[in-house]
């Protein structure tokens, strides 16, 4: 059945829709040629514009200080809208970098900076690398056949972050369970319930676990990224509770989900295409070019939200103050004006321009680290891959947000 343009809009919010790769793209693909810049209009949502082209999202993202991140920084229902909006008035609602403008944001933003630099992660690439080993051996040990995304995808980004953090390892599961609540809210698989109300009380786990952790690196920091958030001051004060915990909260899901969600559709572009594989196991010196044609392809990121601040014209659109647009990463990624033969897996594609990581000021903190983690895992894999092959049909998270493959049976080989 063919779609017409506003079924194509609609399709964004939809979370069904990002489990299902050929409606997406169809739709993506129609508002690009058709409605690049269109008004959507979904029930229990409040409207938005959908901005689907590559240079559209990037002018957006230059342009931020026309189009902010607050008030609406995801696509929520209206009726999570309002609830957000309240509790922010309250002081008491998730606040983290990226729902922030400057000047909040880049002050808030230099407290992990440091973190991530390139000096900081090319000193922890061997801890990253001694952990891609580990997870290597566990496919060795589940003897040929694993649900990858579920057994090893998820485990190894998880790991890396938390220790970064400086979390204990017996509260690794327990940070997974919650991340996969907090963005799978759409997901019958993940959610813990399907109001508001069990939205919320996700988000007040998170603030609860993450406000003793403050507590206790306030009285005793351990030289962690965790001891740097807690004690963190800004024109001399320390972070309020609220924001603190919101630190933490955008650094351990944010810095595991989306690349665990690229190894595993990393994994299965390349059992998709075994050309693509052979290429790059006879020439690894690709990987590099291989992790970003990894990112693109995944996008695990389908949108953020900005709010014009004043009127501004989109090619050729009327954006009025106050409205809303969402920028479609997903689209950008498959441009055809940016990307030769964008629906082809490339593992050698050079230039790739992909806005998977977002654009300029928000530019995503952990960008250098996800790099790190899904070369060290490949490089680590295709060296002790034999074989491998599908093992049952894969499924992606039904979201609007954050996903990916949430099962990937595989059989395989590996030494």
């Amino acid at each position: 059945m063919t779609l017409t343009v506003d079924e194509a809009g609609r399709a964004l919010a939809d979370p069904k829709s990002y489990a299902d790769d050929r409606r997406l793209h169809e739709a993506l693909a129609l508002l690009r040629r058709e409605a690049p810049v269109h008004r959507v209009e979904a029930p229990d949502y409040n409207p938005f514009w959908a901005v689907t082209r590559h240079a559209d999202v990037l002018e957006v993202e230059r342009e931020h200080g026309v189009f902010l991140n607050a008030p609406r920084t995801i696509l929520s229902t209206a009726e999570m809208d309002e609830m957000n909006r309240q509790r922010m008035e309250q002081g008491v609602g998730l606040r983290t970098i990226v729902h922030m403008d400057d000047p909040d944001h880049r002050v808030v933003r230099a407290i992990g900076a440091d973190w991530f630099r390139p000096r900081a992660m090319r000193d922890l690439e061997p801890r990253v690398r001694e952990l891609a080993r580990r997870y290597v051996d566990r496919m060795a040990e589940l003897g040929g056949e694993c649900d990858f995304a579920r057994q090893v995808a998820v485990h190894f980004p998880l790991y890396v972050i938390l220790s970064l953090l400086g979390l204990p390892e017996s509260d690794f599961d327990r940070m997974l369970k919650l991340t996969q609540e907090l963005f799978g809210g759409d997901d019958d698989d993940y959610r813990r319930g399907a109001t508001k109300e069990d939205k919320l009380e996700v988000l007040m786990d998170f603030f609860a676990y993450f406000q003793r952790l403050t507590e206790a690196r306030r009285r005793t920091p351990t030289g962690d990224l965790a001891s740097a958030i807690a004690n963190a001051r800004i024109d001399g004060e320390p972070l309020n509770d609220f924001d603190t915990a919101s630190y933490y909260v955008i650094v351990a899901t944010a810095g595991h989900d989306t690349t665990s969600a690229t190894i595993a559709g990393g994994l299965h572009a390349l059992i998709e295409h075994p050309d693509q594989l052979d290429r790059l196991r006879a020439r690894p010196e690709l990987m590099p070019l291989a992790v970003d044609e990894m990112i693109r392809w995944v996008t695990p990121v389908k949108e953020f939200m900005r709010t014009a601040a004043r009127d501004y014209d989109l090619r050729g659109v009327r954006i009025r103050a106050g409205e809303s647009v969402l920028l479609s990463y997903p689209s950008a990624n498959r441009d055809e004006d940016v990307f030769g033969d964008p629906h082809r897996f490339d593992v050698g594609r050079d230039p790739n321009k992909h806005l998977a990581f977002g654009f300029g000021v928000h530019y995503c903190l952990g960008a250098a680290l996800a790099r790190i983690e899904v070369r060290a895992f490949f490089e680590e894999l295709l060296p002790r891959l034999s074989s491998i092959e599908l093992n049952g049909p894969p499924e992606s998270t039904a979201t609007t947000f954050v996903g990916g493959l949430k099962r990937l049976p595989v059989r395989y080989t590996v030494a």
